[in-house]
């Protein structure tokens, strides 16, 4: 059986950022990722890469950015207001660290998660790009397994059972 709209699918797999050996994330065969395919819950063009590919098949390819986590935007790099920092009329000096993620809730509401780039006297230089923002991914793993959706998993949108959605 082939990957195809509405068929469950398990891989294992080794995501690191293009031309680094640097290992972002290892899924390993005895617990996969397993997923809905074509259920809209994954990168279009992840998806499209495995289209098509049996149980047992490798795969090894590249999300160049504007694919996977999009450009890095610069004015997702915001500086606030180091009152946003303060409690009690002191600074929050272990979250205001370089390099810190930290999370915010902007106007509406919407929580937001960004970096702590510099700190300076009056404002806080944050990156809210997503972590993988600007980068090109490079996946290389194998299609564990495939298998027809259950009714039920296709009017939930997701997996259920082993790997999947439990109740």
């Amino acid at each position: 059986m082939t990957i195809d709209q509405n068929h469950v699918v398990a891989i294992s797999y080794t995501l690191k950022e293009k031309g680094s050996d640097n290992i972002i994330e290892k899924v390993e065969a005895s617990e996969p990722f397993v997923f809905l395919f074509g259920a809209g819950n994954l990168l279009e063009k992840f998806e499209e890469n495995l289209n098509g590919k049996a149980m047992g098949d490798d795969f090894d390819f590249i999300l160049l950015a504007p694919d996977a986590y999009g450009n890095l935007e610069a004015d997702a790099i915001v500086d606030v207001p180091i009152e946003v920092f303060m409690h009690e009329g002191k600074l929050m000096e272990d979250i205001v660290i370089p390099g810190k993620q930290v999370r915010l809730v902007d106007q509406q509401g919407n929580p937001l998660t960004g970096i702590v780039l510099e700190r300076g006297l009056e404002k806080i230089k944050i990156d809210f790009n997503h972590p993988m923002a600007g980068k090109d991914l490079h996946f290389v793993g194998k299609v564990i397994e495939v298998r027809k959706a259950t009714q039920e998993e296709l009017d939930h949108g997701h997996v259920h059972g082993p790997g999947g959605h439990h109740h």
